[in-house]
């Protein structure tokens, strides 16, 4: 198959043609968006949940489903990077404005801002919000007044705003936002008057706990939404109906467990192994060879993605990195017990043993094992256990070269 033709879209959301599973979270935002679009009720919802979980693809699916169905205008703004709060609330207007500019309540959009829009790009086929950082110290801090009007602009056309923060990574360290945020809630309870507006905040969940410490008060505002990974039979329905879908192409049974075991649950790791089986793929059933060799792909794309810089970069050290080969070198049993894993250590190994497992245990490699007893650990996702495997086997092939 071409790879142009991939329905897997590795480090995107999720198209939401093939979003699968999440009812129970998705029932729950969109509760919270539809307490603002039929009571008028202010709602703050928290999206949750570890690395490539889904959390960005699950807030999408729900603004798409929100505006098709519960008459809601939706924003969903990224603010990696974000430098604070006039960053923050610059990125929000303008994308607010570049994504009202094929609804029907455009000009009604392009009218709230006035003359600080502006065309730019080649013969002016874009648009931007054009303001002066006297401007976006005004829109921080009477944002209230500023989004009621802006409602008052969309009554007609749409009931509610969606206003998706994502990526909040930065913020949630900044006391600034973190007061401020709550200065915004207080203000609205105290007007005690409709205020048809959802956020939802996206991030780890460490990053709700930060907000909380810099400002315990939220932890009262937040409806927290935590995404989990993907059950088996999740994983299969979004790999069947993927590749159905797209090319009527259907999976050898053994073929499908192989790649639901590899993912873990996580979609960012099945998108990359969805798309470089269908790249290998030649014909209108995936075999486990194909299946395989997929993996073995996804695995170096995911290594070189997430692993070398978290992990690889951060354990410098020959013994610990040895270490690191020896508890991969079965890249089909995902769990290992402390004491078998000595008895292969050399003793200048065994003296930093117990310093790596907790370093590896920091850096989200590895975790607990309870269900095996105590001493046992297990890796965090099968596929990374994978890619240290295939290191393990470089490793090895350059030291057999170098005694050549």
């Amino acid at each position: 198959m071409t790879p142009e033709s991939s329905p897997f879209t590795p480090g995107q959301p999720v198209p939401i043609e093939f979003f699968v599973g999440r009812i129970s979270e998705v029932e729950r935002l969109r509760s919270l968006v539809r307490a603002s679009s039929i009571r008028g009720r202010f709602k703050v919802g928290f999206v949750a949940g570890e690395r490539g979980i889904g959390k960005s693809s699950l807030a999408s699916f729900v603004r798409r489903l929100s505006e098709r169905e519960d008459e809601v205008a939706g924003v969903h703004v990224f603010l990696g990077g974000a430098s604070g709060l006039q960053d923050m609330v610059r990125r929000a207007f303008d994308r607010l404005l570049k994504e009202s500019i094929d609804k029907p309540w455009y000009e009604n959009i392009r009218e709230f801002f006035g003359d600080h829009v502006r065309k730019v790009g080649l013969f002016g086929a874009s648009i931007e919000l054009n303001v002066t950082a006297a401007d976006l110290g005004i829109l921080v801090d009477d944002f209230v007044p500023s989004l009621r009007r802006l409602l008052s602009k969309l009554k007609g056309d749409r009931k509610a705003l969606l206003l998706i923060l994502d990526d909040i990574n930065g913020l949630a360290d900044s006391a600034e936002f973190a007061n401020w945020f709550k200065s915004t809630v207080d203000q609205i309870a105290i007007e005690n008057e409709a205020f048809s507006v959802c956020i939802l905040m996206v991030g780890l969940g460490e990053r709700r706990h930060s907000l909380i410490k810099l400002q315990p008060s939220l932890a009262r505002v937040f409806d927290l939404i935590e995404i989990h990974p993907w059950t088996d039979a999740e994983t299969a329905e979004f790999y069947t109906k993927t590749f159905k879908q797209t090319a009527g192409v259907s999976l050898e049974d053994t073929a499908l467990q192989t790649m639901i075991r590899f993912t873990g649950g996580l979609p960012v790791i099945a998108h990359e192994i969805g798309d470089a089986v269908w790249r290998i793929a030649d014909g209108p059933v995936i075999t486990n060879s194909e299946a395989n060799a997929g993996i073995i792909i996804a695995a170096e794309i995911i290594g070189r993605k997430f692993l070398e810089p978290q992990i690889f970069q951060a354990i410098r050290s020959k013994r610990y990195r040895s270490i690191l080969y020896k508890l991969a070198d079965d890249p089909f049993t995902s769990s290992f017990q402390r004491s078998t894993i000595r008895k292969k250590l050399t003793s200048e190994e065994d003296k930093v043993f117990g310093n790596f497992l907790k370093r590896m245990r920091d850096l989200g490699a590895i975790t607990s094992d309870k269900e095996s007893g105590p001493g046992s650990y297990r890796f965090t996702n099968q596929l990374h256990q994978l890619y240290f495997w295939l290191e393990f086997l470089r490793a090895r092939k350059d030291e057999n070269a170098g005694r050549q």
